[in-house]
């Protein structure tokens, strides 16, 4: 199984490396290529801490652990790691990390390579990221491994009958630190012991302070705003006849999931034509504009502090839900698309009345506009997501205080 594997991973890189490409898959492949080179500037005298994130999202969860890290251990050299291009390039933009690049192919001799090149002294593998040869690599070198907010669902392939080579590599975790105390139970069930429930660090995450964003005030200037982040086309689908109908009191700050040239102008043809693009805004039209398109990445998470109201898409098609934690950290009524079942904090902020879910254009103008024209619901709905918040902080004191 595991040679099998292998020739997979060296195949689909062969015919990457050979077959016309472009967008993120060409960002995808050329960042693999300067990794060596990058690797060249971790110092020789320093221990390697090393964190992997697969994407933004996961980059987001893992950043209470590198700060608190670099508290405690500030003559460490901090290394990030990403399997994708866009937690790649935000993270380049904000330079928490000494270091950041990109995941290796994983294939024995590349993942081998790297690991004799970083020589970490502790690795944290955020959340969801398994890849066999990799992690076999690390116990082989007895190199302490932990996973941090991982989340376990019955039908993950470790708890099938076949699972067995699977399994083998939750074995080679140091300690794995879970979000939910199922989690726990099901890792017991399959012998995996080295396990804590410390929550989800994206709580602790969401209450870090965050930009002051002097543009964003310019726009919305004396307006309330409604910000619906991380879109995609079936969520403007919804959102486009309230939109239209906003009272002249009230903008929208739009933040697209996918930034490219294409797409943004498709959006900006779907919106009011008085509606203007960040990285192209006539600054004295700004505060006229009736929409912002934030066709950048890395400022979302610090829009919502001054938004009334917050859209978080996803959940209208199949790509996933965003986050909407960040959101409800602000203290604000949330609306969300109708497909959110597979993610927990939505699921309980649905049932406590903090979190609306809507299926469609209808529903989506009668939510938004019922929060647009009554302030106390729009308070007390928010009221509801801030508790929420705060109840659940704590994940990163725990991991640390485990860690020792």
């Amino acid at each position: 199984m595991q040679i099998l594997y292998s020739i997979a991973v060296r195949l689909i890189r062969c015919i990457l490396f050979i077959a016309p490409i472009s967008g993120k898959t060409k960002q995808f492949v050329e960042g693999r290529k300067r990794i060596w080179d990058d690797l060249k500037n971790i110092p020789n005298d320093k221990e390697v801490i090393w964190i992997h994130c697969a994407s933004l999202g996961e980059y987001e969860q893992g950043l209470p652990i590198l700060h608190a890290l670099k508290a405690r251990e500030p003559e460490s050299f901090y290394l990030i790691t990403f399997f994708s291009p866009s937690g790649y390039h935000a993270n380049k933009a904000q330079q928490i990390a000494n270091l950041t690049t990109f995941l290796p192919w994983d294939y024995p001799s590349d993942v081998h390579r790297f690991v004799q090149c970083v020589k970490p002294t502790k690795v944290f593998i955020i959340k969801y990221e398994f890849w066999p040869n990799l992690l076999l690599e690390l116990y082989s070198q007895k190199i302490p491994t932990f996973l941090i907010a991982g989340i376990f669902w019955p039908h993950q392939i470790f708890f099938k009958p076949w699972g067995g080579r699977f399994y083998k590599l939750l074995k080679s975790f140091s300690h794995i630190f879970v979000q939910n105390q199922s989690s726990k139970e099901l890792l017991n069930e399959i012998g995996i012991t080295k396990v804590s429930v410390s929550g989800d660090t994206r709580f602790d995450r969401v209450q870090q302070q965050k930009q002051d964003l002097p543009f964003i005030k310019s726009f919305i200037g004396e307006r309330k705003c409604v910000v619906a982040g991380s879109t995609w086309p079936q969520d403007i689908a919804v959102l486009k006849d309230i939109i239209a109908q906003t009272p002249k009191d009230w903008c929208w700050l739009i933040a697209p999931h996918e930034i490219n040239d294409q797409r943004i102008r498709l959006l900006m043809n779907r919106l009011p034509p008085e509606s203007q693009r960040y990285t192209k805004c006539e600054i004295n039209l700004l505060s006229k504009a009736p929409v912002l398109v934030l066709d950048t990445i890395g400022l979302l998470s610090s829009c919502y502090q001054y938004a009334q109201i917050a859209y978080v898409g996803g959940g209208m098609g199949t790509r996933g839900l965003h986050n909407i934690l960040e959101p409800a950290a602000a203290g604000i009524p949330i609306v969300i698309g109708k497909n959110y079942t597979s993610f927990p904090e939505a699921v309980s902020l649905v049932k406590a009345g903090g979190v609306i879910s809507i299926s469609n254009a209808r529903e989506a103008k009668k939510k938004l506009l019922s929060f647009i024209h009554d302030g106390n619901h729009r308070k007390e709905t928010g009221v509801i997501n801030l508790h929420f918040i705060r109840a659940n902080l704590g994940a990163t004191k725990k991991v640390l205080d485990i860690l020792g």
